[in-house]
């Protein structure tokens, strides 16, 4: 039986950072169910066009993780530094983002609604859901002409079921302070007002990841199948494997049930996103860089585009569904109706589609609640206990960004190694 200090499950961006992150001497192995890296971010080349699994666009706050990525891309590869520049479509016009410091800019009538709504809202300090929240933050008009129908598109849920705190630093909050001056002085600033973006693709930082560790101790198309915990013995598709620590991205209820722990499937909740890359003939007349669609009527709940990141003369797209876990994907009857969804919203006009491509993230973007919280925390304490880390967005089961997960995996490295 072959035995190694570290056994990695999954060559995303958090296994390839814990590897990187390991003293040189270390006996480690990789095992990755797919016949690439990367996980959910990688790269199609297609027709000319460069397209994402999704949007993976990079906004770092750690320049020394900055550095070390662009060191290891190579001279040949153009990283764009990008202002954002994303807005909102509501009922055929464009709001800059966010909504809520933007309502001036809605026809007047919704905008006295919504800035009285704001102003005598019914506050809550406590509230005990996101949509509770939504409503004492930012009262009626504003929560229900945009912060709910988007945020139920994207969910696919009840925002009822989140806790108020889903979205952690990511959601971006406004005062009534904050709305008032924004409508003098616009303030839009946000976690990523700027982020990067190589003209590869953003599976460069993959290859990044990749560009110092071994290739050999890497194993494609090696699915992890099976754990056991007391004897530290990991089955994989190919083999049995001994280790002192395994490492897993994986989602933690697949590795639960991998590693025959009790647990309720109903509190690890979650959506999956449907996502079509498009690529049409011509160029299209907006500047943004991605447009968030709150209408209930459009099948999307935003739209991406690549060609105003790489200045191209093609309309390039990334279309995002979210959808619950058990609804069925027709690709084909879903690209019919997302065409003329599009065509609807006016994003497309007289362009012809030439090259498209999907791919369903299933999970998406995991629902984040007290009750799941607590024992996705007390399901890892209990793994860890037997030398099996569970981390990453879908290993520790939690909303974040890539460089977090980088972040994760090299403090991890650090405490176990």
């Amino acid at each position: 039986m072959e035995r190694v200090d570290y056994l990695v499950a999954g060559a995303g961006v958090t296994g390839l950072a814990f590897a990187n992150a390991l003293p040189e001497q270390a006996s480690w192995l990789c095992v990755e169910k797919n016949a690439e890296a990367g996980g959910y971010c990688r790269t199609i080349r297609q027709d000319g066009f460069v397209w994402d699994y999704s949007g993976h666009f990079f906004h770092f706050r750690d320049a020394e993780i900055e550095s070390f990525l662009l060191e290891r891309m190579g001279p040949e590869e153009d990283v764009r530094v990008i202002q954002k520049k994303s807005s909102i479509l509501y009922k055929g016009e464009r709001v800059d983002f966010p909504f809520q410091k933007n309502i001036h800019q809605l026809p007047k009538e919704e905008f006295i609604e919504c800035l009285h709504d704001l102003y005598f809202r019914e506050k809550d300090d406590t509230p005990e859901s996101f949509e509770a929240m939504l409503y004492a933050k930012f009262g009626r008009g504003i929560t229900e002409k945009f912060l709910k129908p988007y945020n139920e598109k994207l969910y696919a849920c009840s925002l009822s079921d989140l806790d108020a705190d889903a979205m952690g630093r990511f959601f971006p909050y406004a005062d009534f302070e904050d709305v008032m001056r924004n409508m003098r002085e616009a303030d839009n600033l946000s976690y990523n007002s700027t982020f990067t973006y190589p003209s590869g693709g953003a599976v460069q930082y993959v290859n990044a990841l990749l560009h110092d560790l071994d290739p050999q101790n890497i194993h494609y198309q090696e699915k992890l199948i099976s754990v056991n915990l007391q004897k530290r013995i990991a089955t994989t598709t190919k083999r049995e494997i001994a280790f002192t620590h395994l490492v897993s991205a994986l989602p933690l209820p697949q590795l639960l049930s991998l590693a025959h722990c009790e647990y309720d499937p109903d509190l690890y909740t979650y959506n999956k996103v449907l996502v079509f890359n498009l690529g049409f003939d011509s160029k299209g007349s907006g500047s943004d860089h991605w447009t968030y669609i709150p209408d209930p009527e459009a099948r999307f709940y935003r739209v991406g585009f690549y060609d105003n990141i790489f200045d191209t003369d093609r309309m390039s797209l990334y279309v995002e569904i979210g959808m619950s876990p058990d609804e069925p994907v027709n690709v084909e009857i879903e690209l019919e109706r997302v065409l003329k969804d599009l065509k609807k919203q006016g994003v497309v006009t007289t362009q012809e589609l030439v090259s498209w491509h999907s791919v369903t993230l299933d999970p998406a973007y995991v629902h984040i609640h007290s009750r799941g919280q607590k024992d996705a925390l007390e399901q890892r304490k209990a793994l860890a206990a037997n030398g099996v880390h569970s981390a990453g967005r879908y290993g520790a089961w939690k909303y974040c960004s890539i460089e977090d997960n980088i972040i994760e995996a090299r403090t991890l490295a650090k405490e176990i190694a």
